[in-house]
C-alpha cells in the first residue's frame, strides 16, 4: 500500500492537475510517471507547497493522443509501480452513445414539439 494519495482538482487548458499528500509526510520529491497506451507523456510536473504540506501534480494531455474513443491515461509511483489515478479523455464517435447526448437530443426534441403544439394552438383559435 502506498504513503501517496492523489486527488484530482481539475483540468484546465489541456493540463490535468491534481494534488498528491502523503500519509508518513515525506519530504522528498516523488516520482510520478504517467502513461498512455505504454508510452510515458512528459514533462509531467510536481511543485512543492510547503505552506499547505502536499504537492501539485500537473500533467499536459498531448493533443496526438486526443482521437475517437476513450483514450486512458495512467498515473503511477515510479518507484513502486503503484497505480495512484487514472484519468481518461472522451472524444469523437464514442460520445454518440453518451446519455448527455442524448438528453440533450431530448430536449431539442422537445422544444421542437412546445413550438409545433403551440403554433396548432394558436391556429385553431
Amino acid at each position: 500500500m502506498s504513503t501517496m494519495k492523489l486527488t484530482k482538482t481539475r483540468v484546465f487548458e489541456g493540463v490535468w492537475e491534481g494534488l498528491l499528500t502523503m500519509a508518513d509526510g515525506g519530504k522528498s520529491q516523488p516520482e510520478i510517471e504517467v502513461t498512455h497506451l505504454g508510452q510515458t507523456i512528459e514533462p509531467v510536473e510536481v511543485i512543492e507547497n510547503r505552506e499547505q504540506g502536499h504537492w501539485v501534480v500537473r500533467v499536459p494531455i498531448p493533443a496526438e493522443a486526443v482521437s475517437d474513443g476513450v483514450q486512458t491515461f495512467l498515473i503511477t509511483d515510479a518507484d513502486t509501480g503503484e497505480t495512484l489515478e487514472s484519468f481518461a479523455v472522451l472524444a469523437g464517435d464514442a460520445l454518440g452513445d453518451d446519455i448527455r447526448a442524448e438528453v440533450q437530443l431530448l430536449r431539442e426534441e422537445l422544444d421542437m414539439l412546445k413550438r409545433a403544439f403551440r403554433r396548432h394552438c394558436v391556429e385553431t383559435m
